[in-house]
């Protein structure tokens, strides 16, 4: 009753179990994925919550919505930026991208006003 198999692939040995060589295209492809996506990613997470932790009264800085202010109060979990004169708004910690350059919030004041 071999309608469906053939006699001959039926009767084949079997074939031999991949070793150490069958897991290192695997392997290598979780290796290049680690050194590609996970630890530029992981750095940039340590590096942001050092620049947060470093973070101190006077200091300019860009939130993830792309308001420059300069840091007027520092709370456990959020941040009072002014961003014009005694125009202040409050956003979470994490939400600061980057701080800048000392001088950057005069200097776009100063454009803003001159317009």
């Amino acid at each position: 009753m071999s309608f469906f198999i053939s006699d001959a692939l039926a009767a084949a040995p079997a074939a031999a179990q991949p070793g150490i060589e069958g897991m290192l295209f695997p392997l290598g492809i979780l290796v290049f994925f680690y050194f590609l996506f996970l630890r530029p990613q992981s750095k940039r997470t340590k590096e942001k919550k050092q620049m947060i932790a470093a973070m101190s009264k006077g200091v300019e800085v860009v939130t993830s919505g792309g308001i420059l202010g300069k840091v007027a109060d520092l709370d456990d979990n959020f941040v009072k930026i002014e961003i014009a004169d005694n125009i202040f708004i409050q956003v979470q910690r994490q939400s600061i991208e980057s701080m800048m350059p000392k001088g950057t919030y005069k200097a776009i004041t100063k454009k803003v006003v001159k317009a």
